[in-house]
């Protein structure tokens, strides 16, 4: 029985290692594709250096607000928006993919939508031009290549605009995913033929399910505060790092609990391509579910302002819903931008 678990084992591992190679050649025949079809200028605009510092810096904000590297979809061809939605979609799972080019879409909406309240008289002209100033539209979502795909095995790239940034680096057959930010405005989409939308409204519906789940005290025990913060606290900007743990510990959960913990990491995880999202997974869970801390912040109904985070051994949540606004985030831990890769490459290869 030892000698079937350990080739069981070593079968698994061959396949993992298989899995991310093939991973990784389909990232880089998609990244080559749409590099060819560019034009010497596009290609000042979009190809970047691998140790530029804007591959390690991220934003959710919209363009009108803070600049951004890369070429916009806006300046792509036909042809071109289509290999990048096959860039997407070969990173991400088709929930990912989804939920990602669903914040395109709101961009479009949001547009719409401020139209249809001005016309209504809930907004105001000063309001209104305030924020048709932050330039809201599909076409200004960016992507960036540090380090050329086409010519190595270490290079990274950038997809990023408003409520959006996906942040993926190539390392020796490796591949690194975060951070991976998403967000949403509206939350709920509550007008006209989209009334009703949530782009991410199973990771607000389970946040909620948990906390709802537990007893007066533990409730007590996970939430921090009362007053929600006006964003995830570790916002691009925000300089901040979670990095005590507080809240419900796994090991005072029961069974049913464990189980909303696994379901929120699962809907965050895989967003990822299979193979990937399965890695992760698997890491986590080894690591154990008992080891991992949820905490609260503000009240417990989806109609208030609510906050949650959770903080593992080998990972990072949070969610943000105020006033009908997600921000939410996924971080590896230790290999943000692919920091352990790098880390294990130096250690492994004279320079």
């Amino acid at each position: 029985m030892y000698k079937l678990l350990l080739a069981s084992a070593f079968i698994f591992s061959l396949t993992v290692t298989h899995a991310q190679d093939s991973y990784v050649k389909e990232l880089q025949l998609v990244a080559t594709d749409i590099l060819d079809s560019m034009t010497d200028l596009q290609k000042k605009r979009v190809l970047f250096q691998m140790n530029d510092s804007a591959r390690v810096k991220w934003n959710n904000l919209p363009i009108g607000l803070r600049a951004r590297v890369g070429l916009n979809i806006g300046a792509m061809t036909e042809g071109q928006r289509i290999q990048l939605h096959r860039l997407i979609s070969v990173s991400l799972s088709s929930q990912g993919y989804l939920k990602s080019t669903g914040v395109f879409h709101m961009d479009n909406l949001l547009n719409m939508m401020y139209d249809t309240l001005k016309a209504r008289g809930e907004v105001n002209d000063r309001t209104y031009k305030f924020l048709m100033d932050l330039q809201w539209t599909h076409k200004n979502f960016y992507l960036a290549f540090f380090g050329d795909p086409r010519a190595g095995n270490h290079w990274g790239y950038k997809i990023e605009g408003h409520h959006i940034s996906l942040n993926f680096t190539v390392l020796n057959g490796k591949v690194a995913v975060t951070p991976f930010f998403i967000g949403s405005d509206p939350a709920e989409y509550r007008i006209l033929d989209y009334a009703g939308w949530r782009i991410l409204g199973q990771e607000d519906d389970l946040g909620l399910k948990l906390v709802n789940s537990f007893t007066p005290e533990m409730r007590k025990r996970a939430t921090w505060d009362t007053v929600v913060p006006g964003d995830i606290i570790t916002a691009a900007e925000s300089g901040k790092r979670l990095i005590t743990n507080w809240g419900v510990k796994g090991t005072e959960m029961n069974a049913a609990q464990r189980e909303l913990v696994a379901r929120i990491i699962r809907e965050y995880v895989f967003n990822f391509e299979w193979e990937k999202a399965n890695e992760e997974y698997d890491k986590i869970m080894r690591a154990g579910l008992q080891n991992v801390y949820f905490g609260w912040i503000g009240p417990y109904t989806e109609e208030k302002s609510h906050y949650f985070m959770l903080n593992g051994p080998t990972f990072l949540i949070e969610m943000d819903n105020r006033g009908n606004h997600i921000h939410t985030i996924w971080r590896e831990k230790g290999n943000e931008y692919g920091e352990d890769l790098l880390r294990k490459h130096y250690l492994d290869t004279k320079h």
